[in-house]
């Protein structure tokens, strides 16, 4: 038979184990979101692929801030003062940055501009179904999400990509109504995403 005093180390160790169990329950939680983490970041620093990453002057990253990319070793690769403003964080193939004269273009590692960023509402377009909207003399086409032209600028007028299709025209007329642009055309048709037409 137990006295009063064993009893009390066992319900002690009982409560210790069941704490335990409880914060190794916790540790495994959190590893399991921490675990894929480690593993990129692993992963990105083996990869011999270079990416520059987004510095900005000042408290607050907000359009209009002096802001450019450094390499992992902190090296200026696109000054601060290069550019209006830059939107991509992380320059992986390509980066959407304003010029001082006001037009959204992409640029590559190396500064060079590829291709106008077609200018959506308040700001550069958004990757709609893996493609978003580029703009070369005036024509409009579409780039995939590693900057890659994959519908060459040719349209007057375009939407976004949505199921596989978007709406595009050769002949447009843009009416302005108020703060918003309308696009007007007789002669809409659908195409795929290689830029073949759709018979619908």
């Amino acid at each position: 038979m137990l006295d009063n005093t064993s009893k009390k180390r066992i319900r002690l160790k009982q409560v210790f184990i069941l704490k335990m169990a409880g914060i190794l329950k916790i540790i495994i939680r959190k590893l399991k979101i921490l675990i894929p983490i480690i593993i990129l970041l692993i992963f990105a620093c083996k990869s011999k692929k270079t990416y520059l990453f987004k510095i900005y002057e000042g408290e607050y990253d907000e359009l209009g801030v002096k802001s450019g990319y450094v390499n992992k070793r902190g090296d200026t690769i696109i000054s601060l003062v290069k550019y209006y403003y830059c939107f991509t964080d992380t320059l992986k193939d390509y980066a959407i940055v304003i010029k001082h004269d006001g037009i959204c273009v992409a640029i590559d590692k190396n500064g060079t501009e590829l291709y106008e960023v077609y200018w959506y509402d308040n700001g550069p377009d958004y990757l709609s179904d893996g493609l978003f909207r580029i703009k070369k003399n005036k024509k409009i086409g579409y780039a995939n999400k590693n900057g890659k032209i994959v519908i060459e600028p040719q349209f007057e007028c375009t939407t976004p990509f949505e199921k596989g299709r978007a709406k595009v025209t050769f002949k447009c007329e843009l009416i302005n109504e108020g703060e918003y642009t309308r696009m007007v055309s007789n002669d809409w048709f659908y195409i795929d995403k290689k830029g073949n037409k759709l018979n619908e």
